[in-house]
């Protein structure tokens, strides 16, 4: 097996000078790292990757929480894609990911547990936020490196996290229907104990109240992040005596199932009733007709998450921040005006 001084020997330089190229230390000049690496791939020599991570008490490993069994959360392209954000910077930053869900709350809790106590992982990147979560609670008591996409239902100041206005953003896709003449408007949401469907039904309420429109709790559907929660929900809706004219759906596969329920009613989108969605997934564009949706950029919450999170396991001191990464209304085919 080759060693740090087989190395060392070859480039004409000291082991120590091998391990501070390998630790990418700013005392050692460009041309000896380029030498040195150059060799190192030669001779097929990989650095002991535990024994440097045991010394400098780092696993250089995140945990990244999932918040429903991963067979179900797999399917909504917003996880891929958030995922994939957080693999760009993790992998240049030389980092692995440890990825967890369980099938209830108590097993995502007890996963997080043996995590933490069991020094398997440098910090912990949360893709939910849910109210009296036992999770966050458990990682802030700690003092244990973590973010949350989404924003915490506690101490908002002490927590990193990343997030869109979620409230604006449902204020702004509401309106949208508003301005085509839409006054029945409905909307169809995730679990009501998970902060971005409070918060994009928030706004969509006071899209509602600023244009003296009915705000009706009967228009209001809470459902499964998949595409059979909007199936069922267009059932309900579509029992009403008054049905809606325009529905904002809060995640894009959610909306699939709205449109292929319509479609099996024989509505048609958007002559006889008009969609808005979130998330932007690549599905919304492929889809018949495409869905005007918001952008919330999910790959960049997943890469400013992963950033944030490594600042915080390199230095305890960095200071909590909150993150919002912009969206804007990509506008498409689903929306029709109300005659």
């Amino acid at each position: 097996m080759v060693t740090i001084k087989d190395v060392a020997k070859k480039s004409g330089v000291s082991p120590s000078t091998v391990s501070r190229v390998i630790a990418d230390n700013p005392r050692i000049g460009a041309e000896t790292k380029k030498k040195v690496r150059k060799i190192m791939k030669e001779m097929g020599y990989h650095p002991n990757v535990n024994a440097r991570n045991l010394v400098a008490k780092s696993t250089k490993s995140i945990g990244v929480i999932i918040p429903s069994p991963a067979d179900k959360a797999l399917q909504n392209p917003f996880f891929p894609e958030v995922l994939r954000g957080i693999s760009s910077v993790i992998h240049k930053m030389h980092y692995s990911m440890f990825l967890s869900t369980g099938e209830s709350e108590k097993e995502i809790f007890e996963e997080v547990q043996r995590m933490v106590h069991g020094s398997y992982i440098d910090g912990v990147i949360l893709l939910y936020s849910r109210v009296d979560d036992r999770v966050t609670e458990f990682l802030h008591k700690q003092n244990f490196p973590f973010v949350i996409v989404g924003k915490p239902y506690e101490y908002t100041n002490e927590i990193t996290h990343v997030d869109n206005d979620n409230y604006q953003a449902g204020k702004d896709i509401t309106n949208s229907l508003i301005e085509q003449g839409h006054e029945k408007i409905a909307f169809i949401g995730g679990a009501n104990d998970l902060f971005v469907t409070i918060d994009r039904e928030a706004g969509y309420e006071a899209a509602l109240t600023d244009a003296n429109l009915k705000n009706s709790e009967e228009y209001k559907i809470h459902t499964e992040f998949l595409e059979s929660g909007g199936r069922g929900a267009v059932e309900r809706l579509f029992l009403l005596e008054s049905p809606p004219t325009g529905i904002v759906v809060s995640d894009d596969l959610i909306g699939l199932g709205v449109l292929s329920m319509l479609e099996e009613l024989a509505y048609n989108v958007p002559r006889d009733i008009s969609l808005v969605s979130f998330n932007n997934v690549y599905l919304s564009e492929i889809t018949q007709p495409s869905l005007t949706t918001v952008d919330i950029k999910i790959y960049e919450l997943g890469a400013q998450s992963a950033k944030a999170l490594i600042e915080k396991t390199v230095n305890e001191d960095e200071p909590a921040k909150r993150i919002i990464i912009p969206h804007n209304i990509v506008y498409r085919d689903s929306v029709g005006k109300k005659n």
